[in-house]
């Protein structure tokens, strides 16, 4: 019999590369230099980031919404934080979330040399543990954690977004793995967990999503107004 015909991922960009770096061309704008830094060390040491494109993006539905409380799930040395902390403003406040007290040492300093600091609460641990000890509601829960765990992170968030808010998570195209009958996982399981993941929140009828297919595609999800 013949073996299956395994596709290499890379080769579903979900948006063609010259079509990014032209959205890239007409964001166009000043950032502060911390940022610039944060990317290259990214790009050094092969650490995954959301990039500028998603950046901007995040930095948009945050202001969009009016978000003041946002919780993150998994959040590196803090690039989707520097984001989400701008759009927040002075009376917000976002809280991180990072296994590695060296990533939350790394993002501190990032982010007090962006003068963002006093907006952000970073607590080293397992995100959904940090999760269930923080009380109240949020406008916006992003989910960027180890993608075997986004289905449990999705259940356990969505009840916690106020009306109006928002779920937001990356890499729910995966490379295209999504959209492929055979693939090759990096970590067994974390495809199935993110296709899981997608079916679960499409068929929320308390929540209006949609794709974004930028990079590695985000999927943001509304909860419908009570």
């Amino acid at each position: 019999m013949q073996s299956p015909t395994i596709v290499n991922p890379s080769q579903l960009d979900p948006v063609n590369p010259a079509i990014e770096k032209y959205i890239r061309s007409l964001v166009g704008r000043t950032d502060h230099p911390v940022l610039t830094e944060m990317e290259a060390v990214a790009a050094k040491n092969n650490f995954p980031i959301v990039g500028r494109l998603v950046g901007v993006f995040l930095e948009t539905l945050a202001k969009t919404i009016d978000a003041k409380r946002i919780f993150e799930f998994g959040s590196g040395y803090g690039y989707s934080a520097y984001w989400f902390a701008k759009a927040a403003g002075a009376d917000g406040k976002v809280i991180c979330t990072d296994g590695d007290p060296q990533n939350k040492e790394k993002a501190e300093q990032y982010l007090k040399s962006a003068d963002l600091l006093e907006r952000i609460d970073f607590r080293t641990g397992i995100a959904q543990e940090i999760f269930g000890q923080t009380e109240g509601v949020f406008d916006i829960c992003y989910n960027d954690a180890d993608k075997g765990d986004y289905p449990e992170i999705w259940r356990m968030a969505k009840d916690r977004i106020r009306p109006g808010g928002l779920y937001v998570a990356d890499n729910v195209l995966w490379h295209g793995r999504v959209a492929v009958e055979h693939y090759v996982d990096i970590v067994p399981g974390w495809t199935e967990a993110i296709l899981e993941h997608n079916k679960l929140i499409f068929n929320d009828p308390e929540f209006d999503a949609f794709i974004n297919p930028t990079r590695d595609g985000v999927v943001v999800a509304r909860r419908k107004a009570q």
